[in-house]
């Protein structure tokens, strides 16, 4: 069988990002979620005949194709398997069906069971940390959005106040030394921050750390962990184990005025499009 090439599944893509009134509806596909990272597709109805696979491709780098065998589970449906272990880069990837020696078609969501994924809590000692979430695009098809963290600072419980913010997290694939930090940034050339990282002994990997107010200019500040100090990784400070693709859209914080008596600055916590930390600050009008 001939497989497609990269330029040909992503002009299939582009095709059919945007549903016409006369097509043939696409294929949908359930998708069930494990603890561990793995994913498993059952296609209702792929049509056609012969072998059939599901395709991934990743959105930014189509050059780069996961192809994972169908094969039948019950009539009418097919079943695919993505395990934790086999490497997802990390991005968004479309999914398609390819039967036989058809063209691919996009794939549509059907029921996406994403209930192992809440509150997930990996072994902290984990070398690595492999994030799956599908999700359904604004042209209504199903796509996946995948992380690979080594290691990873999973962010947790914010705690805002009139003049400081206190940060909650887990540590994954390393440990916090004596003389850890989390770094502050706003943007390449601006200036950076420190503000001591805590271990908490009751949370296995558990950190904690509190930025002052006062300490901040305007910008948009991006947090890095230094587990090990100047000497150890940059971590990015991220919100990845749960079953929600895009965190920006979701959650959103209330902020605070700053100094409480003459306020001339708004800070507020939220997370970007990455789903990275950041803390906004911006003039009050």
């Amino acid at each position: 069988m001939t497989q497609p090439t990269a330029d040909q599944l992503l002009e299939t893509s582009q095709r059919t990002s945007q549903p016409k009134e006369d097509a043939i509806p696409a294929p949908r596909a359930d998708c069930i979620a494990d603890s561990a990272g793995g994913l498993t597709f059952d296609v209702l109805d792929g049509g056609g005949s012969g072998h059939a696979h599901l395709v991934l491709v990743r959105r930014t780098a189509e050059e780069d194709v996961v192809r994972l065998p169908l094969t039948p589970v019950a009539q009418g449906r097919l079943r695919a398997v993505l395990p934790s272990g086999v490497e997802l880069a990390e991005g968004r990837w479309e999914t398609h069906i390819r039967v036989g020696d058809a063209e691919p078609r996009r794939l549509t969501p059907g029921i996406n069971d994403l209930r192992a994924l809440v509150d997930r809590s990996p072994d902290p000692g984990s070398a690595r940390i492999a994030v799956r979430i599908p999700y359904t695009t604004k042209h209504g098809n199903l796509s996946v959005r995948s992380w690979l963290r080594a290691p990873h600072a999973e962010a947790g419980d914010l705690t805002l106040g009139q003049d400081r913010l206190t940060v909650r997290g887990r540590l994954y694939g390393a440990a916090l030394a004596e003389g850890a930090y989390m770094e502050l940034s706003a943007g390449r050339e601006g200036p950076v921050l420190r503000a001591e990282a805590t271990a908490e002994p009751s949370v296995p990997g558990g950190f904690s750390c509190t930025v002052e107010h006062g300490t901040l200019t305007e910008g948009a500040w991006r947090f890095r962990l230094r587990p090990a100090g100047e000497e150890g990784p940059r971590v990015r400070l991220s919100r990845l184990l749960d079953d929600v693709a895009d965190k920006h859209d979701v959650f959103h914080y209330p902020g605070t005025d700053y100094p409480p008596s003459a306020p001339s600055l708004h800070v507020r916590p939220a997370y970007t499009a990455s789903n990275d930390l950041t803390l906004t600050v911006t003039p009050v009008p």
